[in-house]
């Protein structure tokens, strides 16, 4: 861990509670190496149980990882369907070890596209770890932050439409209520690697007031130090919320 990282872990502030991440670089990781891009899938997968492991030891409450957008499906089939396959065994192959680490499991997203037993090994990892009490993790598969929005204005139009709501009862806190992470804080840091600058369609209700930060190094090469120097250029952020640097140097609340 570096200094000024050292130094931020002693202040209360400093970490986020919700940190959500777009794991960007995998296929030209593999391109540098003349490998497949499979292989570059397989390698991202090694960097999510460093990312994991490092947010349990950093007692990082909440971390939304975007495995598959729902725009994902436009690419080459075979490649699709290698990255099904590898999203089923590594959940098999992780449940056993995050149940242990006392991580909560939890998947967002259009499951229907899934094959079936995808959709039921989904539904065992979310029952087996659901009173895990450590790490929220949140998994975006086959998800969309337009979908997202959408289907929450579907729910909320057939709760008006049936009697049990009043369009005059609409506020973007009610709002809120019917999103896929309505019951976990808004993410604090949104961290992009490979390079790109984009949010590319990820949790864009919940980003409204996100800090982002865009990295160079390439998924599969990502790791815990990555992540501080990422958290330390969070502590480093001024987060106003609307307001003048003077009010929140008083404290004054929004």
């Amino acid at each position: 861990m570096s200094n000024d990282v050292q130094a931020l872990s002693s202040t209360s502030d400093w970490r986020p509670r919700h940190v959500a991440i777009v794991m960007d670089g995998n296929g030209r990781w593999a391109q540098q190496r003349s490998l497949p891009r499979t292989a570059g899938h397989r390698e991202g997968a090694k960097a999510v149980r460093r990312v994991v492991e490092a947010c349990v030891e950093r007692n990082i409450p909440v971390l939304t990882l975007f495995a598959f957008s729902s725009e994902n499906w436009r690419r080459p089939r075979r490649e699709v369907e290698i990255l099904m396959n590898l999203f089923l065994t590594t959940l098999r192959s992780e449940i056993r070890r995050l149940d242990v680490a006392n991580v909560r499991l939890r998947f967002i997203g259009d499951h229907g596209a899934f094959s079936p037993t995808l959709r039921d090994y989904i539904t065992k990892a979310e029952k087996r770890t659901m009173r895990n009490t450590g790490l929220t993790l949140v998994i975006a598969a086959n998800y969309g932050g337009r979908w997202d929005i959408l289907q929450a204005a579907r729910r909320i139009a057939e709760d008006v439409a049936a009697g049990r709501l009043s369009p005059n009862d609409l506020t973007t806190e009610f709002y809120h209520r019917y999103t896929c992470l309505a019951d976990l804080p808004e993410p604090d840091l949104f961290i992009r690697t490979g390079g790109e600058q984009r949010i590319s369609n990820f949790l864009l209700w919940q980003l409204a007031y996100t800090e982002l930060y865009f990295s160079e190094r390439l998924w599969p090469d990502y790791d815990a130090g990555d992540l501080d120097a990422a958290c330390a250029a969070f502590a480093n952020r001024l987060r106003r919320f609307g307001q003048t640097s003077e009010q929140v140097a008083r404290g004054d609340h929004a």
